[in-house]
């Protein structure tokens, strides 16, 4: 089991030091550019900075926001490929309870971590700010978070290519070995006979672990910055002397969140090592266990988690948002946080009914697969199209809802806004628990595939299957939490660049005209790019896949005794193929994200200027980011959903059901599982980051496209 362990450490290594390499080069390139834009470009009405400074600020953030989130996803997989042998030793031990005990808390250590990584990073680049300019400079406090956007850009940039780059390489992989190994060979998943099963290993830390971990940062980054900034609207506006706490609200709410998490995970691990180890002994079979009983362990420690993450949250919003000028706006708050917390678990639980193999949209898919490949594809189209209107609702009742709360508050301008902001710090309250449980599941299906290629005993691989199962599920809800999460963080990042606008302009910029027909062409451009974007992303897998597959058969052909076990397979070729091609391949779909609302800041300004009419791009960019932005939100749903669903019909067939594995409608559910993949594994969670991607981007370089002297003019 060792010499697997090592295989995958080594090439899951390997893959992150090429990666990082290539992604530390463009950040210096963007650095730069970022430094020279600023420095050319006039500072903002009331900013007490010069334009060097500012350029000097704004890279430092950048920098400083790219290496830590860089740093979450190195550490995200640093614990995963050395906790993944532990687990599969626990299973081989018999001690099925440790096994779930220590994949779960592996998972736990490495979101502590990259959770407290982004609190510091934000805490220690706005003590400078503060100390330089406030004490030093006289600026306004409100400014601050304005100056902050360059860290939340830089965990943004980095995110997308970690998240972008780890799916291709995962889904690539796992595609070429499915289809060389379980459909033309009819071979086991994880076979150690497989030439691709390594890449495959691999492919889930630096995909399902190091992508998460940084998606998961960036998201909160970007959601703290995005709320220090209309904190400071409100500050500005109401003028109060006792407001700072709203400043430091989101900073305290997920610092508490690394609290309550933890002891939500201490306090149900004592019971999970007893009542799964009990769980695993009375079962005589894999199919014997039902897939909600170890979920139970888990579900529990969320109810604790989330129970201590409401109370809190009072305290909190009591002794923070509390001020003379509205005296009972935090308990309005705290409202809107106890519906964000309310919404989480909403989105948790639409996502596992559309995609746990209990419920009935994932069995109307297996039960499709009877009748060929493509009743299985049509089934899961049709779930994955459906689960969207769920989350859709949610999220809209939550916006109307925290809105209303927070204009009631008697804060007067930005509190609808503030209160959204709230509602988001609920949701994301226990986002160290969550993101704890989506890295359980590489954990698991890397011990699943540690025991399977060294050959261990069936009641070993039928516990590693149920903590897959288990995987497979918690990964899915995490999927639909972190929709929602960027679903409110982009209405708040959204308004945030109104207010930049306004800051640097010196004029209110309220409204966004759609009836506008240049503005209404900056909306289908946003809904367009999430389409192209998904298209390249998808294309990448299937490009990269190719190869794989090129390369496995190559193997099968000229060293035949591979498949009858007398001949070690060259695990590395492929390791190296995907690892090449998934960087290569990368690339493109990126630099459409980031350069896409750069050329048109710039195409619409020119016209702006030209017309007299100065706020023409800005106008033009808020409608590509809300539009791009919804639309990027729903197909991220169809996309997780049905992926999930697909993956998990193929795995209820593999209990026994409609003929089992090797039947015709397992062969179904398997192409219908492949089609899944780069769905649900690189093109979904990719526009997670997407998302917010092009929002901070939009921000950090919004004011260069105001055409600040024709504004002064009129």
């Amino acid at each position: 089991m060792k010499v697997v362990a090592d295989a995958i450490r080594e090439g899951a290594e390997g893959f992150l030091s090429t990666q990082y390499g290539t992604v530390g080069r463009w950040s210096l390139v963007v650095a730069g550019a970022l430094f020279f834009i600023y420095l050319i470009r006039p500072v903002g009405e009331g900013a007490h900075v010069s334009s060097f400074s500012l350029a000097l600020l704004t890279v430092l953030g950048f920098l400083l926001g790219a290496a830590c989130s860089g740093l979450a996803g190195w550490v995200g997989v640093w614990i995963s490929v050395r906790c993944n042998l532990r687990v599969a030793g626990a299973a081989a031990n018999n001690q099925a309870g440790l096994a779930l005990k220590l994949a779960f808390c592996g998972g736990a250590v490495s979101s502590i971590i990259s959770a407290a990584m982004c609190i510091l990073g934000i805490s220690l680049l706005y003590s400078l700010l503060y100390a330089s300019f406030v004490l030093g400079g006289g600026m306004k406090v409100h400014v601050i978070p304005l100056l902050l956007v360059g860290y939340g850009f830089g965990a943004s940039f980095v995110a997308l290519f970690m998240q972008l780059g780890g799916g291709i390489y995962t889904k690539a992989a796992d595609v070429g070995a499915d289809m060389c190994g379980k459909i033309e060979s009819n071979i086991p998943e994880d076979d150690h006979r497989n030439p691709a099963v390594i890449a495959d290993l691999v492919g889930d830390n630096v995909g399902d672990c190091a992508g998460s971990m940084a998606d998961v940062f960036e998201s909160i980054a970007a959601e703290i910055i995005g709320t220090m900034i209309h904190a400071g609207v409100i500050m500005k506006h109401v003028g109060a002397a006792d407001m700072e706490g709203y400043m430091f609200f989101p900073l305290v709410v997920h610092a508490f969140d690394l609290i309550v998490s933890t002891i939500g995970i201490v306090i149900v691990r004592t019971a999970e090592e007893r009542e799964c180890q009990q769980l695993f002994a009375a079962a005589p079979s894999p199919h014997a266990i039902s897939g909600d009983q170890p979920l139970q362990v888990m579900r529990r420690a969320y109810v604790v988690s989330a129970a201590l993450a409401l109370g809190s949250y009072f305290f909190i919003t009591w002794s923070m948002l509390s001020t003379s000028a509205a005296p009972w706006a935090w308990w309005k708050f705290f409202l809107c946080g106890l519906l964000g917390i309310f919404s989480a678990y909403a989105l948790i639980f639409i996502t596992q009914y559309y995609t746990d193999y209990e419920n009935p949209p994932v069995k109307g898919i297996a039960r499709a697969s009877t009748t060929g490949h493509g009743t299985n594809i049509i089934a899961g189209l049709a779930v994955g199209y459906e689960s969207t209107a769920g989350p859709a609702v949610v999220i809209a009742l939550t916006l109307l809802l925290s809105f209303h709360l927070g204009e009631s508050s008697g804060l007067g301008s930005g509190s609808g806004l503030f209160g959204t902001a709230a509602a988001t710090m609920g949701m994301l309250g226990t986002a160290v628990f969550i993101l704890a449980m989506n890295n359980f599941g590489p954990i698991a299906d890397n011990a699943g595939g540690i025991v399977e290629m060294s050959e261990q005993p069936e009641n070993v691989r039928m516990v590693t299957d149920k903590l897959d199962a288990v995987g497979n599920v918690t990964k899915a809800a995490t999927k639909g939490y972190a929709v929602g999460g960027s679903a409110l963080a982009t209405f708040i990042l959204f308004r945030a660049y109104l207010d930049e606008v306004s800051e640097f302009s010196g004029h209110d910029f309220e409204v966004v005209n759609i009836a506008k027909v240049e503005v209404l062409v900056g909306g289908l451009l946003g809904i367009a790019m999430i389409f192209l974007f998904v298209g390249w992303a998808i294309d990448a897998v299937g490009k990269t896949a190719q190869e794989v597959v090129r390369e496995v058969r190559r193997q099968f052909e000229i060293y035949p005794g591979i498949l009858e076990g007398s001949q070690k397979p060259e695990y590395n070729t492929c390791v190296a193929i995907v690892t090449r091609a998934a960087l290569k391949e990368m690339t493109r779909p990126a630099l459409l994200a980031l350069g896409t609302p750069v050329f048109i800041g710039f195409l619409f300004k020119f016209i702006g200027s030209y017309r007299g009419e100065p706020n023409l791009a800005p106008e033009v960019l808020a409608c590509f980011m809300m539009f791009g932005s919804l639309t990027g939100l729903l197909v991220a749903v169809l996309l997780d959903n049905a992926g999930g669903a697909w993956d998990n019909a193929k795995k209820y067939i593999e209990t026994g059901m409609h003929g089992g594995k090797g039947s015709d409608a397992h062969k179904a559910a398997v192409t219908g599982d492949t089609v899944g993949d780069p769905c649900k594994d690189t093109a979904g969670p990719a526009l997670h980051v997407i998302i917010t991607t092009m929002s901070t981007t939009i921000i950090v370089l919004g004011p260069l496209f105001l055409d600040r002297a024709s504004a002064l003019r009129h």
